[in-house]
């Protein structure tokens, strides 16, 4: 379930004097205690969904007591909570950072097309998928943890797309009035049908070239609609 990233950090650089690799410092007790109630929560409430899993089910799966399992979370929403919004930052992130190379981009066209397709994939991974339809089912019991996750996935996606753009039309590159605007339609345009379906008919209802097809023609629709004027981009870039 976790989205794991891969890294060369300074501990795995790092050489001692006889010329070995230093090991990465190993996780201890309570490190490990508390990420296995995390993956074991988070198949249960795949499986279960939210109602369905109790924190006695979850000590029992993780191998723990459950005054350990309280140790670490509160209670039920808050193990609830930490999975999700763990697990979006670690998708989002990386994606945010991608918009500020759209942003300085000399070739708007084939930099757009590759800013939505990852986009696309970013939503379409199926831990997304799998959380976004749970906190659906779960908002009525859990509102605060339904607006958090609009706010720190869709929204905060948007307003970041808002900034670039408002920077590409600084630039002549885009010619808009409403940036705010402009981000949300490029974003339906590029989502669109894939998560709409997706919330439905499981976790991989297109195939890869369907998921690209889609985001090459959301990011054509959107510069069809707000490209500068040639003269302009030339001037101005």
């Amino acid at each position: 379930m976790d989205i794991e990233v891969g890294h060369t950090g300074p501990a795995r650089r790092a050489r001692s004097a006889a010329g070995t690799v230093a090991a990465p410092p190993a996780e201890d007790r309570s490190t490990r205690k508390r990420r296995a109630v995390l993956e074991a929560a988070t198949a249960l409430f795949l499986r279960h969904g939210y109602l369905g899993t109790s924190m006695d089910q979850v000590a029992a799966f993780a191998g723990v007591s459950k005054p350990t399992v309280y140790k670490f979370f509160a209670d039920k929403e808050h193990l609830f909570s930490e999975i999700v919004l763990g697990t979006l930052d670690r998708a989002v992130e990386p994606f945010q950072a991608e918009l500020e190379a759209l942003a300085e981009t000399a070739d708007l066209d084939a930099e757009l097309r590759r800013v939505a397709r990852h986009y696309l994939a970013t939503v379409m991974q199926p831990p997304v998928l799998q959380l976004r339809r749970l906190v659906i089912g779960a908002s009525h019991q859990l509102p605060g943890l339904a607006q958090e996750y609009y706010e720190r996935a869709p929204e905060r996606t948007i307003r970041a797309l808002a900034g670039t753009f408002a920077r590409l039309a600084d630039r002549g590159l885009l010619a808009i009035s409403d940036a705010g605007a402009a981000a949300a339609q490029f974003a339906f345009l590029v989502l669109g049908r894939a998560l709409d379906k997706s919330l439905f008919c499981g976790d991989e209802p297109f195939s890869d070239a369907e998921l690209t097809a889609q985001a090459d023609s959301g990011a054509a629709a959107f510069l069809a609609a707000y490209a500068g004027a040639p003269d302009e981009q030339g001037s101005r870039a």
